[in-house]
Formats: C-alpha cells, structure tokens, sequence
C-alpha cells in the first residue's frame, strides 16, 4: 500500500507537547503513524492494530525493520477485538480512518477495506477511543472536511471536545479537502488554522515543507 499524503500529514502535525509515554495507532495499515510518532517522541509504548492479514505482515516487518523496533508493536485484531482484551489507556491515540463512500467500491475486497468508513464507522472509532484514551488524553485523525461538523458532533456525545483543527487545501485557488483534528475530554477554545500543500503542481508550499521535511528524503 501506498503512503498518502494524509498519513503523512497527520503524523507530522499531531501534537506530542504532552509526551506521551504511550501511544495508540488504530487501523495502522504500513505503520507509517507508529513509525513518525516514534521518530518524534521518546514514547515508551508505541501500539498499532491491523485487521487485514496483508497490511499486518507489512506492518510487522516494518516496525522490525526500523530503528525504534522494541517500542514498536502491532495486533492482528480488529477494534473490538483490541478493547476487550487491553485494560490499559493511551495518552496519544492516532488514525487515519477509511472514509471513501459506499459508491466507489472496487472489486479488490483488501483495498475496499482500507479505503472505505464501513469497516470504520466514525461513532464506532469515536466511542472506542473514548474507552481507550487517558483522562487527559488527546486523540488525533484526519477526515473529509465535508463529515467535520457530524463528526464533532458525535464525539461530543462521549465527551470528546475539538482542541485544534488544520484544514488542508491541495492549492490556493481550491477548495478545504480535509480536516485534521485533535480531541481531548478538556473542553476548551478551538485553536483552527489552514495549511495549503502546492502553489502549482509540485511546487510545495514553505508551510507543507517545514511541517513534513523530516519524514521526506528529498523535499
């Protein structure tokens, strides 16, 4: 599978100024947000759950093959599966979550699964990380802009309030494509601000590279 510029993006915005000692990756596909999370913080436990069989083993191997490898660990698990069997909570917990919608289904059923919110439910991943996160926790994903306001929404109804957002537009001229946006139990002021990938194609915006320069070889 490849590395999207989501991922990228979210693993290298998430705040880590509490410093989290554990951290949680749910439906972590590669690992690349376990991976970046552990290039950037001194977290002690790193955890990733995979339920499709083909992004766990690349997940694994990995995980093996970086240099952070003894704080990595991934589940064979869905996220059902994950809360009843861990007693333990994350301060950090992170997720890309499938949300293509149901008419653009292909006839690949792996790649459906990655891509599409049936095998997510946002309230299902929001209710979940209200079991999972610690009491001053943050939870940090990227959605479609447009699902932003139902999403605040439902987590809201467990106590989960927006702290910051990002909303990311591919150029200046284009419209808000996503919304990337950190949630704790602490209701507070909510800290929005833009980020615009490209000028022109290729042409990387100062902000997009200061923000991911880390995690490119070449940028």
């Amino acid at each position: 599978m490849k590395i999207g510029t989501d991922a990228v993006l979210l693993g290298a915005w998430t705040s880590i100024k509490n410093n989290p000692f554990s951290i949680l990756d749910i439906g972590a596909g590669t690992g690349i947000l376990s991976l970046m999370l552990a290039q950037r913080s001194s977290a002690e436990t790193i955890d990733a759950i995979e339920i499709d069989a083909d992004a766990y083993e690349q997940c694994v191997n990995n995980f093996e093959e970086s240099p952070w490898g003894d704080r990595l660990f991934c589940y064979h698990a869905s996220l059902e599966e994950f809360i009843e069997e861990m007693e333990e909570q994350y301060d950090l917990i992170i997720c890309n979550p499938p949300f293509y919608s149901e008419d653009y289904k292909t006839e690949k059923s792996s790649r459906d699964l990655a891509r599409f919110q049936d095998a997510m439910p946002f309230e299902h991943l929001i209710e979940s990380v209200s079991k999972l996160l610690s009491e001053e926790g943050v939870f940090s994903v990227i959605i479609p802009f447009k699902e932003e306001g139902t999403f605040i929404a439902l987590a809201s109804k467990y106590n989960l309030f927006p702290n910051r957002i990002l909303h990311v537009k591919g150029n200046p001229s284009s419209e808000i494509k996503r919304s990337l946006m950190e949630f704790s139990f602490l209701e507070s002021d909510t800290e929005i601000s833009e980020l615009i990938i490209e000028t022109e194609r290729h042409q990387y915006t100062e902000d997009y590279i200061n923000l991911t320069k880390d995690f490119y070889l070449k940028m």
